[in-house]
């Protein structure tokens, strides 16, 4: 099944655009896991699968993950969702390894689009891997300093990854 969205007049993407640039993401994810221990390749995987699933349905604003050692946030990174990517460079995965840490502790949230309403989340609910719930915690990452970011793009569909350290 080939399907095709127009994020405006002039930019397009299709559902294998999509899949380009999550698989981009789900390589950031399994090397944050692994490099930092706090999430096996399984974990990872799965998470990238559900940022799929949910990109895919046009429900994603972006994907937070962050880093905590005993509690203390150290390092964060940001992905968020671009309908209109047209202009966005393409980078490689990977960039500054995630340190390892006493009590590692990985924290990925979620934001959905408004399209994400309660028929919505019913109708995709058994596409998940994860069980998602809702929290009010705090993603501004303000103990920490912007440290870069790369993009990740196919045609008008990417993810802007922004980074935060200590």
């Amino acid at each position: 099944m080939s399907q095709t969205r127009t994020a405006s007049a002039s930019a397009t993407y299709t559902v294998v655009d999509i899949e380009k640039v999550v698989r981009l993401v789900k390589a950031d994810l399994m090397m944050i896991g692994d490099s930092t221990g706090a999430w096996t390749p399984e974990e990872a995987g799965q998470y990238a699968h559900d940022v799929e699933v949910l990109a895919k349905a046009g429900y994603l604003e972006h994907v937070d993950v962050t880093l905590f050692s005993d509690g203390v946030e150290i390092k964060a990174t940001r992905f968020n969702v671009d309908t209109d990517a047209g202009s966005l460079t393409s980078s490689r995965p990977g960039g500054v390894m995630w340190p390892k840490v006493a009590k590692p502790y990985l924290r990925l949230i979620l934001r959905y689009t408004d399209a994400y309403t309660a028929a919505a989340r019913a109708a995709i609910k058994d596409k998940l891997k994860i069980n998602w719930t809702s929290t009010d915690a705090d993603t501004s990452h303000s103990t920490l300093k912007a440290a870069g970011g790369r993009d990740y793009a196919s045609n008008a569909y990417g993810m802007q990854r922004k980074d935060w350290a200590a």
